[in-house]
């Protein structure tokens, strides 16, 4: 392996601009603030990652195969890119997006698009984390612009053809203690299965169970979506009791499987308890397509505290990522297809919509409930004040928009002065961007760092401590939240 690094290593061409990623990047200003994150830094910047909520394919490491082209791996699959390029007016399928694999003409011009138009980038964490990937993965030397994408994607791809760039290799090299991929209810899991039975395979990579698409009445294809359930469980789903058993059916099998946690993202996290003829009623005219857009509605607030009655039960940790406008731009949609960059966010009420799920579960014996949002609002307002009593919930970091330098920043000060550092669920990477998970989480360990760093400055906190907590959050509190 270190003989197929070494024919990638650094590289040198003549014109500039240089990329050479600063190594106080994101650290304080100030210079004696900045001498204590760097100390703090030092302590956690080698530590292993752990990633419990994700998008990697599990296929990627199961079957190891090697990764196709830059663009493949680094642009197409990661939305914050290929969004920010089409509201410049690149046609989303110039990027590889939703049409498979481009060929490698097509390629080099889709690497060619990001080049020319690396200016749109400026200051987001998107230009963060690929820039510290081509150098730090890929010992990239020279910043990414329109005269330099075609070198850069040469010497990415002569990189990609050997065995240290192979899924594995660079699982390894990231070190990576664990990762959650995530997964639909009625998928068999056979990657997860393969991969836990590989001896020459030495990582953690579990499955999280997704079931939004299950609990979602008012969709057109539901009595499809049941059919299916019913065929990976086993169980009739032509009722509602054979419904919830199937469910249960599918859990038990990914907690089987390794599974940690349940991720579901709705419109809003509103729940109520219906009583039971009620469910049976509406499940019943959903199957028929003739359940009205309220009843829908209701079945699926429903079910999301059934969601939590089963975790209770099984011991899944569950997660809420609610507050988005799903496919926001239906002809894209149509076109393209989900998870695509127009998912766009909305407003979230948190205190009144989950009272009636923390009514009877937030002081269950081991439920564990995260609560995510890209609604900044209700950091300070809803969340960190529910985690601060509920022993049942924590407050996931940012995710999505909000996973960048200042989103962190502001997170951890309305977070921490109510709920503290513990009873957060520590940094989610949130990502298909395989090659990015590093920088991500290299990303939070810095701003934490930096965080930390003041609180010792002001005399708020000793450096003792401080190191300590620094090193709790990419350990402790991830492991302790997601029952690893």
């Amino acid at each position: 392996m270190a003989q197929d690094v070494r024919v990638c290593r650094p590289w040198v061409m003549t014109s500039p601009p240089q990329l050479s990623p600063h190594p106080d990047r994101l650290l304080p200003s100030e210079p004696g603030v900045r001498a204590i994150a760097r100390r703090l830094y030092a302590a956690v910047q080698d530590l292993p990652i752990v990633s419990p909520h994700g998008h990697v394919p599990a296929q990627w490491l199961a079957d190891d195969t090697p990764f196709l082209d830059p663009t493949s791996l680094l642009l197409s699959p990661d939305h914050y890119m290929t969004r920010l390029l089409h509201a410049s007016g690149v046609a989303l399928p110039d990027l590889g997006v939703g049409t498979g694999r481009l060929d490698e003409a097509a390629s080099r011009r889709a690497w060619r698009i990001l080049g020319e138009r690396w200016a749109l980038f400026r200051g987001t964490p998107s230009r963060l984390w690929m820039e510290t990937t081509l150098a730090d993965v890929f010992g990239v030397t020279q910043r990414l612009s329109a005269q330099t994408a075609d070198d850069i994607y040469d010497h990415v791809a002569r990189c990609l053809t050997t065995s240290a760039f192979r899924p594995r290799a660079l699982f390894d090299r990231f070190g990576i203690e664990l990762l959650a991929t995530t997964d639909d209810p009625c998928d068999d899991l056979a990657h997860h299965e393969a991969l836990a039975g590989d001896p020459g395979f030495g990582g953690r990579v579990v499955p999280t169970f997704r079931p939004d698409r299950y609990l979602e009445p008012g969709r057109e294809d539901f009595p499809e979506l049941m059919k299916a359930l019913a065929t990976a469980s086993g169980v009739d789903t032509g009722h509602y009791a054979g419904y919830v058993a199937a469910l249960e059916n599918r859990r038990r099998y990914f907690v089987e499987h390794g599974a940690v946690s349940s991720d579901h993202s709705h419109a809003d996290v509103v729940t109520l308890t219906l009583d039971r003829a009620e469910a049976s009623r509406i499940y019943a005219a959903a199957l028929s397509g003739l359940a009205d857009p309220a009843e829908a509605t209701a079945l699926r607030r429903h079910m999301l505290v059934e969601m939590a009655r089963m975790a209770v039960d099984d011991g899944l940790v569950m997660t809420l990522h609610p507050g988005v406008r799903r496919n926001h731009h239906t002809p894209t949609f149509r076109a393209v297809g989900a998870d695509t960059g127009h998912d766009i966010p909305v407003a979230t009420e948190f205190t009144r919509g989950l009272q009636p799920l923390l009514e009877r579960f937030g002081t269950a014996a081991g439920f564990h409930l995260a609560l995510f949002t890209v609604d900044e609002t209700v950091f300070s307002r809803e969340i960190a004040p529910l985690a601060g009593f509920y022993p049942s919930v924590y407050a996931g970091a940012p995710w999505w928009f909000l996973d960048a330098p200042e989103a962190i920043r502001r997170f951890r000060g309305a977070v921490s002065e109510t709920a503290g550092f513990y009873r957060t669920t520590g940094f989610i990477d949130d990502t298909r961007a395989f090659c990015s998970i590093p920088a991500r989480h290299d990303m939070s360990r810095r701003l934490d760092s930096g965080f930390l760093a003041r609180l010792v400055a002001e005399h708020r906190l000793d450096e003792d401590e401080a190191v300590e907590t620094a090193v709790d959050l990419v350990t402790t509190i991830p492991r302790k939240a997601f029952k690893l």
